[in-house]
């Protein structure tokens, strides 16, 4: 990396040049070298030698912030340059970039670097190929304790056919998967977490956290069975005497045997802890020695089947009739024999009579059936491989018996299972060596949780990994070949060796001798125990240091160089878990479940990558296809169920529960995961499906825009209106919640996310699920506007307003508030929408409260399409509203007949299956009261007052601009006398002129855009124009006489006929639903219509406050022109 290029800035004078000239090859020297992999601060090399830009992708610092560029090539870009950094700054921190694993590296270098000086050492670039850092990690991690404990076991009981369909189900499996597993590694740099980073960067923190919990168990559980596996051949294979528990009765050995591993594991556990603990640096110097054992010992298998073809090893095995004996307790297979002519019982005789006597009382299969000796090991070309084809399953207890030799059955069998026959210990089929043997293939993610290390991890990871999986795929298949060609039967089901005198089944296989066998998988076993205990507690400080799982907190804490301490404890603690089931073939389902359920998501996040074809999905591994990944994850599915299906569903409830946790209580990530992408991609397809035209009646459902009010600090002022949202929707359907700030959005941004941010902390508050949206516009009015025309997607658009009553529209003087509320009333009805108006919003019920017994009141004045029935329905599914009983009101005129009114209201309710009590009002037609004349005198002399008033404050306006404008004339006047100027006197005047009608027009435009929507409504007498200061004269003494006129009259008018019908109206209704419904929960109540004529859209608003007066919640509620309630199905 010492030899690199100089670039010459250009513009920089020809000294720098002939500097450099003397610089054989341009190259830099060794001393001033950036170093390969460590962060540097010197000036940047590739460009102008100021490192200013901050990059936003990696080592990103505060300090890089506030540096200038003055530079004078790319000056068109200098203002650009804080958030879009310069190539070649991009370029030289991309060299520079340290990429270190996050694993055990760190804590190694760390413990070196305790005691020793605080100097910083140049970190050495990673340098493993293929072969080192990938292949021979893969391959030591496949192969492992099911290999030498119990493939003999399983090819005997399988058969050979039935044991090729498992390993090539099982590798198929993991080929498929490192196959998705190579396209992911190599889709950008892995970090450590293997599998969990993966995961959870392709598909999400929900699933990652629960994936990433479901193999850091299953690495743990791989841990006991490594242990257990230890401990097995510790106690059965090497040293049987150190045996604390001693079977008195040959029924008790597998109890005895339990409790051994049991004492045993919990010991060899606490050790490989304290190992681990101390520092892993010792685990990772052994780790040769373990590979090397691995390694010899296949070569031994191998060695030893080339040589039974010409010189099988002897191993007799003793059979009683087909029954095979454990060959522990007598040396030679004979009844009886010659010693000095005299014929003499052998210690089998003692094992099965009463008595050493000739005449003793035998086992009767015993005295019926002679004794055979066979070879163990008959060889290669012995045609043994025809008789293990086939497997032979059976139940716990059933003995181990050859079927080609002949043999008597007793009449009495009670006795047999007190004999020394060789039987199973456990209860076996197909599906259970499924499960037993899978964990066998596991070990694929060895490679890329090395990514670090790797010299080209895009590289090295495919190729290592899926070698690794084609060499041990060859090794199982000529193993369970071999295996059936050149070992007898019976002892190929004799899982422990007993008929072999205690020796493992494969090491009689091996040559020179079983001991490299037993030695071997021995310290393999302990080397994978290790390095399980060593890897899954930095996997679950991975995933506690995400932050998704907050419950994991305390584990991504550890020592002060980083050490997993806590992590440890809990890595130890499950483990013990697995070491108190104390069985080898009960633990190895449990971890062949964790492990499955990994390599699915693994295949299923390749395979959704490739299907959203997403931008960011280009692997440099091109070998995949989505067809591949889903036939992967369909395997390692059937595999789960086959293997244990009670255990699988166990498993999935685990990885449910961990994803719901973290869905609920997680931490937020934005990972750019493929879930959000398959969301969008469904969200996508849904729309354009969901046709434009309105949904049918018996599909229609409130959805809802909520149009909010804020105040100063840009907060909701009616949090109760979001509840009363959630209550009505209970979270099905849309909902927009909108609100509007006045002036631009290039002036307002900042102020328009921070509204954004407060009204979706309210709504979650609130439980209000739904979508967000401010927007800024010049005016309140053209803002609601905007959102109730355009708000929403495609066909999912909203279909009704929600709003709350502006209830200080009387105290304000300003009438944009209610001007605004009417013209909302008037689009919603224009573009055919619902609109619901809650009046005293902040008296509604809290999401936490419950309403006791009470009543939900609809007064159905107009049919406007049955919403107003339909609304206290969706609001009692709700558990504020449940115990409200629901009454409807209908209103019946003189000519009516109420009792045939009310039977066909019930009638129709009861077909729309809505349970509510029926009332009929009769409103009797009478005099229009004094106080209903006197109400209206009153309502209409305060609106021309209110226009009395506005007019004098506009023209008061005027005066002041007249009087500024010809003081501002007089001084320049003056100003032209005492000057010496060339200008003549008329071209001043018309300056002069010119200048007036500007500042004017000026004016005019900077006013207040309530006022101009004020003159404009009052009519073409109010509108401005370009004034002169005779037009303004002649103004303004016309609107001073018309003031003065409208003064005097408005005590001498009167009310207009068809405002006291209307005020007459909500007095009379508003009297008839105060009496009826004061004490309700709540009141629903027909909304009129505003005028078609806005100059009484001030009466408009006074009839409603009369029509609500008295009323404490009240939801005034408008149709959308159509029907959304229908009788039938």
């Amino acid at each position: 990396m010492s030899d690199r290029f100089v670039v010459v800035p250009v513009g920089q004078g020809n000294e720098q040049c002939s500097e450099s000239e003397g610089a054989e090859g341009y190259s830099i020297e060794p001393q001033d070298a950036v170093p390969v992999l460590e962060y540097s601060r010197e000036p940047n090399r590739y460009g102008d030698g100021m490192p200013k830009e901050s990059s936003p992708f990696i080592n990103n610092t505060d300090n890089d912030k506030g540096n200038l560029y003055d530079g004078k090539n790319m000056a068109l870009f200098e203002e650009e340059m804080d958030s879009n950094p310069m190539v070649s700054s991009l370029l030289n921190k991309l060299a520079n970039y340290t990429n270190l694993t996050q694993g055990v590296k760190e804590h190694e270098e760390a413990d070196d670097d305790e005691g020793s000086a605080k100097t910083k050492k140049p970190v050495k670039s990673p340098a493993l190929g293929t072969l080192i850092g990938v292949y021979l990690p893969c391959l030591q991690n496949i192969l492992g304790v099911i290999l030498f404990l119990r493939l003999t076991w399983i090819v005997g009981t399988a058969g050979i056919m039935e044991s090729l369909a498992i390993v090539v189900m099982t590798c198929s499996c993991t080929m498929l998967t490192a196959i998705s597993m190579s396209a992911i590694a190599t889709n950008g740099v892995v970090p450590a977490g293997g599998s969990y980073y993966m995961i959870s960067r392709s598909l999400g923190p929900e699933f990652g956290g629960a994936v990433g919990l479901c193999f850091y168990l299953g690495t743990t559980f791989a841990g006991s069975m490594y242990i257990l596996g230890t401990i097995e051949i510790l106690l059965t294979y090497i040293v049987p005497s150190a045996a604390i528990f001693k079977a008195e009765k040959k029924e008790d050995e597998a109890e005895a045997l339990l409790n051994n591993m049991r004492v045993y594991g919990t010991c060899c556990l606490t050790l490989m802890s304290l190992v681990v603990f101390v520092g892993v640096k010792y685990v990772n110097k052994l780790a040769l020695v373990f590979l090397a054992c691995v390694i010899l010992s296949i070569l031994a298998i191998y060695a030893g089947v080339i040589k039974t073809a010409f010189e099988p090893p002897d191993f007799p095995i003793c059979l009683l009739g087909n029954r095979t004996l454990q060959n522990h307790n007598f040396d030679q297979c004979l009844k009886t024999m010659e010693v000095d002519n005299v014929t003499v019982t052998t210690k089998l005789w003692s094992l099965f009579c009463d008595s050493p006597d000739l005449n003793a009382t035998c086992n009767e299969y015993f005295t019926l059936n002679n004794v055979t000796v066979i070879q163990g090991i008959p060889g290669l070309t012995s045609g043994v491989i025809r008789d293990n084809i086939w497997g032979d399953y059976g139940p716990n207890g059933m003995l181990v018996e050859n079927k080609h030799q002949a043999s008597e059955p007793a009449a009495d069998t009670s006795q047999d299972i007190y004999m020394p026959y060789v039987a199973n210990d456990i209860t076996t089929f197909f599906t259970l060596l499924v499960g037993i043997y899978f964990p066998s293939v596991t070990g694929i993610m060895a490679g890329s949780n090395r990514s670090g290390d790797l010299r080209d991890a895009q590289k090295s990871i495919p190729i290592g990994t899926i070698m690794a999986i084609a060499t041990t795929t060859f090794i199982y298949i000529s193993s369970v070949i071999l295996f059936g060609a050149c070992i007898e039967g019976v002892v190929l089901r004799d899982k422990f060796g007993d008929s072999v005198k205690g020796n493992l089944v494969i090491g009689i296989l091996a040559w020179p001798s079983p001991w490299v066998i037993v030695i071997g998988s021995f310290f393999s076993c302990c080397g994978a125990g290790l390095q399980s205990l060593t890897g899954a507690p930095r996997l679950l400080q991975a995933i506690a240091r995400d932050g998704i799982v907050p419950f994991l907190q305390v584990f991504g804490h550890g020592k002060a160089n980083g050490e997993p301490t806590w992590a440890l404890l809990l890595t130890g603690g499950i483990c013990e878990i697995g070491i108190l089931i104390a069985s080898l073939d009960a633990v190895a389902p449990i971890l062949s479940m964790f492990f499955l359920m990994c390599y699915l998501f693994v295949n299923l996040a390749c395979a959704l990558q490739t299907l959203l074809r997403t931008p960011n999905w280009r692997p440099r591994f091109k070998f995949y296809h989505w067809a591949l990944s889903f036939l992967g994850a369909s395997l390692c599915l059937s595999l789960m169920f086959i293997s244990s299906w009670y255990y699988a569903l166990v498993a999935m409830l685990i990885a449910g529960c961990i994803y719901k946790y973290i869905e609920y209580r997680g931490a937020e990530k934005e990972w750019g995961d493929g879930i959000n992408g398959l969301s969008l991609n469904a969200a996508r397809y849904a729309l354009i499906r969901l046709e434009e035209a309105p949904p049918h009646t018996k599909n229609w459902r409130p959805q809802m825009l909520l149009l909010l009010n804020l105040d100063s600090d840009h907060t909701v002022k009616h949090p109760r209106l979001l509840s009363f949202c959630t209550q009505l929707k209970a979270g099905k359907g849309l909902t927009i919640v909108g609100s509007v700030l006045e002036g631009t959005y290039m002036t307002k941004e900042a102020e328009v996310k921070k509204a954004e941010q407060n009204i979706k902390s309210s709504m979650t508050t609130e439980r209000t699920k739904g979508f967000c949206h401010v927007v800024a516009s010049s005016n309140l009015r053209d803002g609601f506007s905007h959102l109730i025309q355009t708000a929403g997607l495609g066909g999912m658009k909203h279909n009704t307003v929600l709003m709350a009553w502006p209830g200080t529209w009387k105290q304000s003087n300003d009438p944009v508030s209610w001007k605004n509320f009417i013209e909302t009333v008037r689009e919603t009805t224009a573009a055919h929408q619902a609109l619901l108006v809650a009046k005293n919003v902040d008296s509604f019920p809290t999401n936490t409260d419950r309403l006791g017994q009470g009543t939900i009141d609809v007064w159905w004045v107009v049919h406007d399409g049955g919403l107003l029935m339909l609304l206290p329905f969706l609001l009692r599914q709700h558990k504020v509203w449940r115990k409200c009983k629901m009454r409807i009101f209908t209103v019946a005129n003189m000519d009516d007949n109420s009792i045939q009114m009310k039977k066909d209201l019930q009638m129709f309710l009861y077909h729309l299956r809505l349970d509510a009590e029926v009332e009929v009002v009769e409103m009797h037609d009478s005099d229009i009261s004094a106080f209903t004349y006197e109400k209206t005198l009153v309502m209409e002399q305060r609106s021309q007052m209110l226009k009395q008033m506005q007019l004098s404050r506009t023209e008061r306006e005027r005066e002041i601009q007249s009087i500024t404008d010809s003081s501002r004339s007089s001084i320049r006047r003056n100003n032209q006398t005492g000057a010496t100027g060339s200008e003549s006197g008329p071209s001043r005047e018309l300056e002069d002129t010119q200048e007036d009608e500007a500042q004017l027009i000026h004016d005019r435009n900077t006013a207040s855009h309530a006022a101009l929507n004020d003159k404009a409504d009052a009519g073409p007498d109010r509108v401005h124009m370009t004034w002169t200061k005779d037009k303004f004269l002649t103004e303004r003494n016309r609107n001073r006489a018309e003031a003065n006129m409208g003064v005097r009259d408005i005590f001498n008018m009167k009310p207009n006929q068809s405002n006291v019908r209307r005020m007459h109206t909500a007095v009379k209704l508003n009297e008839v639903v105060v009496n009826k419904s004061q004490g309700a929960h709540l009141v629903l109540l027909n909304m009129p219509g505003p005028p078609k004529n806005r100059g009484g859209d001030e009466n408009y608003m006074e009839f409603l406050e009369v029509l609500l007066e008295g009323l404490n919640r009240v939801l005034l509620v408008r149709g959308g022109g159509r029907e959304v309630i229908t009788i039938y199905s």
